[in-house]
């Protein structure tokens, strides 16, 4: 299967680049930088710390989803807008790792998905989608007789807050207990708040350091607590559970599918 990294010489697009290199049945097709860019032009491999593949970096994602079986994306929300409708006009099975989409963006990549097969997730780690559904079913049984409250850390230069796994992670809380997380959620607490209302999801972000991202759902009842922790050590899981999800939609129809639908869940 030939993937392609669209804005491949960032940290995530480096790490795409090698761990596609290094899974049997996929070969890279191409990655793309913003023009201009110091990298267009250059040798894909040698730009992710490998020998050369022979694929040149190029500043046009056209030309990337004509020649890619796949488009691995996490680059930015206005990206993956035009990206989508690419992948749609080529019907290039499309994998969507950004977070932080506004209604409108969301509305195109739900748009792009009646054409061709797009997975999209606020985390592709395996280990995060397992607590989204552990999350989901603790929830359930619990009822709101526990409080949740969701922390998240990330590093000091991630730009949305609370990140898109934590506010997944609210998701599947809320979905747990049978409603919708913007009718229950606060996002921040300060001052004098009051006494918490029943059902409410809360979030704490904090910002610092190389943190690659750490979360933990907290169900607080009387008398007893259930913490559920995820910390992730390196991008890689990321990239591997992209290219999981990649190779995934490959025969699959169109339509948006999430990891849980890549991984059975």
């Amino acid at each position: 299967m030939k993937i392609g990294v669209v804005g491949c010489a960032g940290r995530m697009g480096q790490m795409l680049v090698r761990e596609i290199a290094a899974t049997p049945g996929c070969t890279v097709a191409g990655g793309t930088e913003r023009p201009g860019g110091p990298f267009v032009g250059r040798d894909i491999g040698e730009v992710a710390g490998l020998e050369a593949l022979g694929v040149a970096v190029v500043d046009d994602p056209a030309v990337l989803f004509a020649e890619a079986d796949a488009v691995i994306d996490f680059t930015s929300p206005e990206a993956a807008e035009r990206h989508a409708a690419l992948a749609a006009q080529g019907e290039t099975a499309y994998v969507l790792g950004t977070t932080g989409l506004n209604a409108g963006q969301q509305a195109a990549v739900a748009a792009a998905a009646t054409h061709t097969p797009i997975v999209q997730a606020p985390n592709m780690s395996v280990g995060v989608n397992l607590l989204f559904v552990l999350v989901e079913q603790v929830a359930h049984t619990l009822g709101e007789d526990f409080d949740i409250d969701i922390l998240e850390m990330h590093h000091r230069r991630k730009v949305d807050a609370p990140s898109g796994t934590a506010l997944g992670l609210g998701r599947a809380a809320a979905a747990g207990r049978g409603t919708a997380l913007e009718n229950v959620w606060q996002k921040v607490r300060d001052g004098i708040t009051g006494a918490r209302p029943r059902g409410e999801i809360g979030f704490a972000t904090l910002r610092g350091g190389d943190v690659i991202g750490d979360h933990t759902v907290f169900f607080a009842g009387d008398g007893e607590r259930i913490e559920l922790t995820h910390k992730a050590s390196g991008r890689q899981i990321y990239a591997k559970g992209a290219i999981r999800a990649a190779l995934w939609a490959a025969d699959k129809q169109p339509g948006l599918y999430s990891m849980r639908d890549v991984l059975g869940l």
